[in-house]
């Protein structure tokens, strides 16, 4: 049963059960819309076989979820984007048959329902998509089944005309990597691997919104994929964690200072974990929650990290060990989790989380 919300406080730094989704799934996306309420989308719902059209809503005031309108085709690893008119952008993924998607759709919390826009010129999933100033969505890299290989490519979409147009090329083909937008303007891109011998990064690199070219970013102090990558007050950013496949978990966490384009260490997390999840809180401080580790396990544990005093600390750990799982700032401060998957079966629940 949905959590009522009748009554609801929580001591800080703990987890409370706030209802489940009527769809199991992890891989999908969660977006806070204008309106408060998060909108979860797609996903796959058993052990990457299957993937789901499915959407639904959360809202934050009754800690209540319900459905909305379906995509018009079942995705997972998919992007979504909150656009300047209050619409969401859904591009590529996986679908029905595993295979990589170009197809791009958006969803109107008006009416609920999902429209077809531009597709992309290339398939790709587990890429990145940052938006940009004037309604343009960057998308850069993920992997493409069919042949099999990281993608290098990059590609611009316009909110105003609904078409992708390519840009330049990173130099290195990259999947499962991190993207952000800096203050001054660019977009770091870091991490990921390759599909040349599964290879993980430790590369970054730098797109000019400007020129729309590549330029090197500083190169991280480890490889990393699958790594939390959270934008820091005063312009830097915070990357830890990632790893797994040909290179060990990562406790590691480093600082890129966009000012003199270097990366240098951070403290080390209490926890190695990859396939984390993590937002900036209303105090400054970086929540990262959940994950796996070695052995693929799922965590349930939680941390924050201050970067006014640079220190990683324990916060309450979850009622459920996940990966493969979102986590939403909510407008009153709050972080909403949602479904991931851990010990064999995917989930549907969520938990709040109080700073």
């Amino acid at each position: 049963p949905a959590f009522t919300g009748a009554g609801f406080a929580a001591e800080p730094g703990t987890w409370s059960p706030t209802g489940s989704m009527s769809q199991i799934r992890w891989f999908h996306t969660a977006t806070l819309l204008t309106n408060g309420t998060v909108l979860v989308a797609g996903g796959d719902v058993d052990c990457c076989n299957t993937a789901t059209a499915s959407a639904e809503l959360y809202n934050p005031a009754t800690h209540t979820w319900s459905p909305t309108g379906s995509m018009n085709g079942v995705r997972s690893s998919h992007t979504a984007t909150l656009l300047p008119d209050g619409k969401v952008l859904v591009t590529g993924g996986v679908g029905a048959n595993r295979e990589s998607l170009t197809t791009a759709e958006i969803y109107d919390p008006g009416t609920g329902t999902w429209a077809g826009t531009g597709s992309l010129h290339a398939a790709r999933f587990a890429h990145t998509a940052t938006l940009l100033a004037h309604g343009r969505v960057l998308v850069a890299g993920g992997y493409d089944s069919a042949t099999s290989t990281a993608i290098r490519s990059a590609e611009l979409y316009s909110e105003h005309t609904g078409r992708w147009t390519t840009v330049g090329s990173m130099t290195d083909g990259r999947s499962s990597h991190t993207a952000l937008l800096l203050h001054n303007g660019l977009v770091l891109v870091a991490g990921g691997y390759t599909d040349i011998g599964n290879t993980d990064l430790a590369t970054t690199e730098l797109f000019s919104p400007t020129t729309r070219t590549w330029s090197p970013g500083a190169t991280m102090r480890t490889p990393r994929r699958q790594q939390l990558s959270v934008g820091l007050p005063g312009g830097g950013v915070l990357l830890a964690g990632g790893g797994g496949f040909v290179t060990p978990y990562r406790i590691s966490a480093e600082r890129y200072k966009p000012g003199t384009n270097t990366l240098v260490w951070a403290p080390r997390m209490t926890t190695a974990r990859a396939s984390l999840a993590g937002v900036l809180l209303d105090d400054g401080t970086v929540l990262a929650v959940g994950g796996t580790n070695t052995g693929f396990e799922s965590l349930a544990s939680a941390e924050r990290y201050d970067p006014a005093t640079h220190t990683w600390t324990a916060t309450g750990s979850m009622a459920t060990a996940r990966q493969g799982h979102t986590a939403t700032l909510l407008p009153d401060g709050t972080v909403l989790v949602a479904g991931g998957a851990g010990s064999g079966s995917v989930f549907g629940s969520a938990e709040l989380y109080q700073p």
